[in-house]
């Protein structure tokens, strides 16, 4: 093991706080839930920023990262849509950007080969914007009910950033698979 490691060990360390996240949320214990729920969003900026401050950037931390969002997100969303603290509707659409994000990928690593696992900025500002709403339907269950208000605003942001960053990935890998048939005739 090495330094080199410790953003991969950061995102291991998000995925492995899910189910104690999930679990607490469904007890109801919102407080210690926020807890770690601002653990793994703070740990995933400080992976990000180690891995490209010391050059520590690996192909399995590519991978890792954006799965410990993952983790963390879907578990979160569907928890707190099963609780009906959000819309099943916002859960959908969330799920169908992912589930178009994924099949993309497969499909043009089937029919081009590998690529380059690197998340767009309107992707990245989705993640924000979900793990905001997240903190933020936590924070009011126990703490601070009346920033109702600004859930609201922050699921229209959601939904803002899940259609423009689905659509950029339309976009990007479109022109990419494009190139590469125009290439390969």
């Amino acid at each position: 093991m090495s330094p080199r490691d410790i953003p991969n060990l950061i995102c291991v360390f998000r995925i492995l706080l899910v189910g104690p996240i999930v679990w607490l949320m469904i007890e109801e214990k919102f407080s210690t839930a926020l807890i770690l729920v601002a653990i793994a969003g703070i740990s995933d900026g400080v992976d990000g920023f180690l891995a490209r401050h010391f050059r520590w950037q690996s192909r399995l931390g590519t991978i890792l990262d954006p799965l410990a969002d993952k983790f963390l997100l879907v578990a979160t969303f569907t928890t707190l849509t099963y609780m009906q603290l959000l819309p099943l509707w916002l859960l959908l659409l969330v799920f169908g950007r992912d589930l178009l994000i994924v099949c993309g990928a497969l499909i043009y690593h089937f029919k081009f080969g590998e690529y380059e696992l690197s998340p767009l900025w309107s992707s990245k500002i989705n993640t924000v914007f979900q793990i905001a709403l997240v903190l933020l339907v936590i924070l009011q269950q126990e703490l601070l009910p009346q920033v109702a208000t600004w859930s609201t605003t922050l699921i229209w942001l959601v939904v803002a950033s899940v259609i423009i960053s689905g659509s950029e990935y339309i976009v990007v890998w479109g022109t990419s698979a494009w190139r590469q048939m125009k290439k390969s005739s």
